[in-house]
This record gives C-alpha cells, sequence and structure tokens, in this order.
C-alpha cells in the first residue's frame, strides 16, 4: 500500500507499508529503509475506534497484572462454593479482593501471602455476614498455616479498615457439631451412639455457657471446649450406654480431630459439675465421681445458676463477697485460705477448705503452673539491723516538722 512523502535518505516516494512479523512498518521500496515502525496492540478503549496507541498504555502492559487478578477471582469463587456461601457473599468477597490487589501494602508481599488473600476477603465476608466459619476451616481448605493466615487476615483488615465483628460462641457450637457424623446412621457407628442433632446442640450450649461462667472459656482456644462440652452432652442424653465410651473414641466415631486440650478442659468441667452436684439435696446420698455425675447433668443444668451461687463464693454481689475467703469484715478474722492466697499460693486454701465454697477464679489463679518465688535476701541486706548511725547527708530525709528543722539548724550553726 502506497503512501505519501519521500524517503530522506534516496528522495523517492516509493513508500509502502509492510507488516513485518504482524507489525506495521512503513518502508522505502527503493532503498529498504525503514522510515518508521507501527504500534503494538491497542487499549480496550481503542480498540473499537481502530487507532493505535503507544504500548505503554497498551492492553500488553497490564496484561500479566490481570492474568493474576483473574485467577485470584477464581480462586476466590471456588473457595464459595465448596464453602456453599449466597451469591451476595461472593461478590462481597470478590470487590475485597480487587481492593486489596490495588492496595500498594499488598504488591511486595510474598506469592504465599498473595494466594492467601482471597481467603481472607471471605473469611472477613462470613463474619461481617454473621456466617459461623472459623480460621481453622479455611485454612484447611487451601492448606495453609494458622499463623500465617491470620498475619494476612490482620493486615487486610487494617489497611482496608474493614469493621469484622467476633464470632459467637452459640454459632461456632452449631458450625463445629455441624461436622459431627454421629447425627445419621452410618455402618461403623453403632446405633446406640446415634443422637438427635437438636438435643446434643442444645445440652452444649448450655454446657459451654456453663464453663463460659466458670471462667474456662477466658483466654483459650473454643474448639477443645466446644469438644469436650459436646461429649458431655452425648453421653448425659443416654448414659447408660456411653458412659464407657471415651473421648478419643467419641471424636473419631464423629469425624473429627481431638483437640489435645480437650482432656484438660473435660476434666475442668467434670470438677465444676461435681461441685455444683454437692448441693443438691437429692444427690448427696450418692457417691458421685466423674463418670456417675453425668448421668445428672439436666438437672444440675437446669438450676445452674442457684448451683453455681451455692458451690462457689461469688464476688458479684455484696452476700457472696462476704463469704469469700479473705474478704470478710473487718471485725472478723480472715479465713483460712486467706492467709495462703496472699502467700501467692491461690491452691493453699482450696486444700485448706475442700468442704465450704471457694472463690470463683480462672482456673490460672487456682492451679497456677508456676509458683512465685521470693528473692534470697543479699549479704548486705541481712548485715543491717536497723541500728546503724544515720549521716548527715540524710539526716534531712527524715525530718518532719518545722520544730526539728529549726533544731537541726541551730545545731549546724553552733561553733
Amino acid at each position: 500500500m502506497a503512501a505519501r512523502g519521500r524517503c530522506p535518505g534516496c528522495g523517492s516516494a516509493a513508500l509502502v507499508e509492510d507488516a513485518h512479523y504482524a507489525q506495521q512498518q512503513l518502508v522505502c521500496a527503493a532503498c529498504g529503509c525503514v522510515l518508521a515502525e507501527g504500534l503494538l496492540t491497542t487499549t480496550y478503549t481503542e480498540e473499537e475506534h481502530l487507532r493505535e496507541v503507544a504500548y505503554s498504555q497498551s492492553t500488553g502492559q497490564k496484561e500479566q497484572l490481570s492474568r493474576s487478578l483473574q485467577r485470584g477471582i477464581r480462586r476466590v469463587q471456588d473457595l464459595c462454593k465448596v464453602l456453599q456461601l449466597p451469591k451476595v457473599f461472593e461478590e462481597t468477597a470478590v470487590s475485597y479482593f480487587q481492593r486489596a490487589v490495588q492496595h500498594p501494602s499488598f504488591h511486595l508481599v510474598s506469592l504465599e501471602k498473595k494466594e492467601l488473600l482471597g481467603g481472607c476477603c471471605v473469611f472477613v465476608t462470613c463474619r461481617q455476614h454473621n456466617w459461623p466459619v472459623t480460621m481453622g476451616t479455611i485454612c484447611s481448605l487451601l492448606y495453609a498455616k494458622q499463623e500465617l493466615f491470620a498475619s494476612v487476615y490482620l493486615s487486610l483488615q487494617k489497611e482496608l479498615e474493614l469493621s469484622v465483628p467476633a464470632l459467637s460462641l452459640a454459632e461456632l457450637v452449631k458450625t463445629h457439631l455441624n461436622s459431627f457424623r454421629l447425627f445419621q446412621r452410618a455402618a461403623d457407628v453403632p446405633a446406640q451412639f446415634v443422637e438427635d442433632k437438636e438435643k446434643v446442640v442444645a445440652r452444649t450450649m448450655q454446657v459451654v455457657e456453663l464453663a463460659s461462667e466458670t471462667w474456662l472459656v477466658t483466654g483459650r482456644h473454643p474448639v477443645p471446649i466446644v469438644t469436650a462440652a459436646a461429649f458431655l452432652s452425648w453421653q448425659s442424653l443416654q448414659p447408660g450406654a456411653r458412659l464407657a465410651c471415651s473421648l478419643g473414641r467419641f471424636c473419631k466415631l464423629a469425624g473429627v480431630d481431638l483437640p489435645p486440650p480437650a482432656h484438660l478442659r473435660l476434666k475442668e468441667l467434670l470438677e465444676i459439675l461435681l461441685r455444683m452436684a454437692s448441693q443438691l439435696a437429692w444427690l448427696r446420698v450418692f457417691k458421685l465421681d466423674k463418670k456417675t455425675v453425668v448421668k445428672h447433668m439436666g438437672d444440675l443444668l437446669q438450676h445452674r445458676i442457684f448451683l453455681l451461687k451455692n458451690a462457689f463464693s461469688l464476688q458479684d454481689g455484696e452476700e457472696e463477697g462476704a463469704a469469700a475467703p479473705g474478704e470478710g469484715s473487718p471485725d472478723s478474722p480472715p479465713a483460712a485460705g486467706g492467709a495462703a492466697q496472699e502467700k501467692g499460693c491461690p491452691s493453699g486454701g482450696k486444700r485448706q477448705r475442700e468442704g465450704g465454697p471457694r472463690p470463683l477464679l480462672p482456673p490460672c489463679l487456682i492451679n497456677p503452673r508456676k509458683r512465685l518465688r521470693t528473692a534470697a535476701p543479699s549479704p548486705s541486706d541481712s548485715a543491717v539491723t536497723g541500728d546503724e548511725p544515720i549521716s548527715d547527708s540524710e539526716i534531712e530525709q527524715y525530718l518532719r516538722g518545722p520544730e526539728e528543722i529549726q533544731a537541726i539548724s541551730k545545731a549546724k550553726a553552733w561553733p
């Protein structure tokens, strides 16, 4: 195709456009001089009008970013489909992911963190819509470490200024028990172990509330507590056939992992139940232990508030506070456990007053792992008797009244 103009080298007017390697070039047919090179591609907006633009403004410059963005969006959408989330959740998670990718804080992060960014957006969306899903569930689907996922989640929440409400224990109980296989008959589950889902969830909620009221939840991971509470609730519904079942076998039949601290949470819950059972008149005739007390969980949970007030010395009200060891009136002598607690051994008072009510305190204060040790006195401190003379430079620190100040001034002025 001929074009107007002349070649600056030979002056010939035989200029043609040649599509060399799909790139338009203006070439002189006489001497072969390349007068101008064409443009590679166009932008999305210019493609409709067939206008050529510079490569820095073309789609080729942003092609790699577009591919990574599309790959991340598909990952978010697939994760929402696996979790069976509503369509509005998927749209919100995708919008969060697009905002996060464009934010400068996530441009230079590692590839592993970028892959977790989509999961964090889905997790934030579920929390904002009060959809019960845990961080461990997302991490198991993404094969990610919870520590790394938590760091990306906190960065996303901070940089995008997102408001994320905390997941309540009630929603967590429902979510965790939904994965149990004991609510439907299976070949590997004995018939006496199958239980109605609604009954187990309702009683587990009551046990978790009891654990929350007795400081067993504060500062601890909730999943071991929910697992132990579900095990006790499941046993109490049919204790005759299920008391011989252990916590490990229960988790194996339910198809869930056994958290390591669940045995400790189970032990603490049974101690609370035994102390509450000692306050019921019709249970005092039985010699209850940690296995037989499960049979009476229905009565214990029904009268939970009354039994807690009688079994423990609560610090909330004036009446309970007066009965607490070390909290009596100024005229009354301190309790036997008060001296032990003042010495840094809270469990000493419990051992001395096992029959009476003890304060309702967190387990870390009742049974501390590390005892506070008093420092051994140094040789210089042990040599001090109190009869040492006071130097003139320290005498002013012991003056209290104007008469003493005047007397010492006269003494200093005496020749």
